[in-house]
């Protein structure tokens, strides 16, 4: 179903008109490598500067657990981890809780929050390296529409071999409802692939066989 997991997370205002007269397809091509000048580099490549601060996921985590059924039995696995400050502040809100989380970036995996580091893969959407069934939940925050269409989907048929409950899942893709928030979506959108209407999106969905839950992000 469509729900807001991410509702407690942190809003910032964004300067989507000013960031598309800067945007070039040679910027989006050095983000898209996800390697330090993504995450620590110019602003203009991606974060500007990915640290670890308490106050982005901490007031998450409590909604995870509820909508999940979190408890330090379950195992959770984060698909698009980057530096894996979603996962530390998981075990830090379920002590016990088994963790794993995968990205495609050697750079974030290596430069990772030393505490999760042991629990983290570089890897591929795609292909996830692990067994059927074998998480309780799974997330991938803004991850997945960063794949061609074809290659996104088979990321979310990856999502659910992965998930033991198929409605124990949670995107959240970049979309958009109406011709502004498209104009938007275009300014904005540094690595993204495949971005869709939000009905287009749910189709996509139904499509491809994916029935966790989902958001969406719209600058």
């Amino acid at each position: 179903m469509e729900i807001d997991l991410l509702k407690n997370y942190p809003k910032s205002k964004r300067d989507t008109k000013g960031r598309s007269e800067i945007m070039t397809e040679e910027v989006r091509a050095i983000a898209r490598q996800y390697g330090k000048e993504f995450f620590d580099g110019d602003r203009l490549y991606g974060y500007g500067g990915f640290n670890y601060n308490a106050r982005f996921w901490q007031p998450v985590i409590p909604d995870f657990v509820q909508h999940f059924g979190l408890t330090s039995e379950s195992r959770f696995l984060d698909v698009g981890c980057a530096k894996g400050f979603t996962l530390f502040d998981l075990m830090e809100g379920v002590p016990g809780i088994t963790v794993a989380g995968i990205d495609i970036s050697e750079y974030a995996i290596e430069n990772a929050k030393e505490e999760v580091k042991p629990f983290l893969t570089v890897g591929d959407a795609k292909a996830l390296p692990y067994e059927d069934n074998e998480f309780d939940a799974v997330i991938s925050i803004n991850t997945v529409h960063n794949l061609e269409r074809d290659e996104c989907a088979k990321a979310l048929q990856e999502i659910m071999r992965v998930t033991k409950d198929s409605g124990k899942a949670f995107i959240t893709v970049d979309a958009y409802r109406n011709d502004e928030e498209k104009e938007r979506m275009m300014q904005w959108a540094l690595t993204a692939k495949t971005i869709m209407h939000v009905d287009d999106w749910k189709q996509f969905f139904k499509d491809v066989g994916y029935t966790g839950d989902y958001y969406w992000f719209i600058p």
